[in-house]
């Protein structure tokens, strides 16, 4: 337990990791699914909240949240594309290639992927979780009035 604790105050805490792979996963695609996740994280609360308000306004939640945790997906793919051919124009520039530099490359193209694949499975967890919360909530409604 002790070597976890030093282990932990070595390295930066949280939020400079996070900070540290939003920089170098790419500031403006990283910015975005982080913007992408913190309004998925918004609505999901909020969805929780409408769990007993008519079915057009959940489905509205349940649907924001499903497609802005796409949206952070698609938006981790395109980065993930851009920096591959940022990557293969660098490496045609320089002609003899390291691999440990192409590794490195790929290891940053990764990143925004990860976190908008990180992102879009919240979403749809949350999303199926709640779908599961309310039908079972209309399943005791309407086994009470009958």
């Amino acid at each position: 337990m002790i070597a976890i604790s030093i282990l932990i105050f070595q390295q930066g805490g949280f939020f400079e990791q996070l900070l540290a792979r939003i920089h170098e996963g790419g500031p403006l695609a990283m910015s975005l699914i982080l913007i992408c996740f913190l309004l998925v994280l918004f609505l999901i609360v909020r969805a929780a909240m409408k769990l007993k308000s008519p079915a057009h306004i959940f489905n509205k939640s349940v649907t924001l949240i499903n497609q802005l945790a796409l949206l952070a997906l698609v938006i981790g793919l395109f980065a993930q594309f851009i920096g591959l051919i940022q990557i293969f124009d660098a490496f045609e520039a320089l002609g003899d290639i390291n691999p440990n530099l192409f590794a490195g490359g790929l290891k940053v193209t990764l990143l925004a992927p990860v976190f908008g694949g990180f992102t879009f499975l919240i979403g749809r967890m949350a999303s199926f979780i709640l779908n599961w919360i309310r039908n079972e909530n209309l399943d005791a409604v309407t086994s009470e009035s009958v």
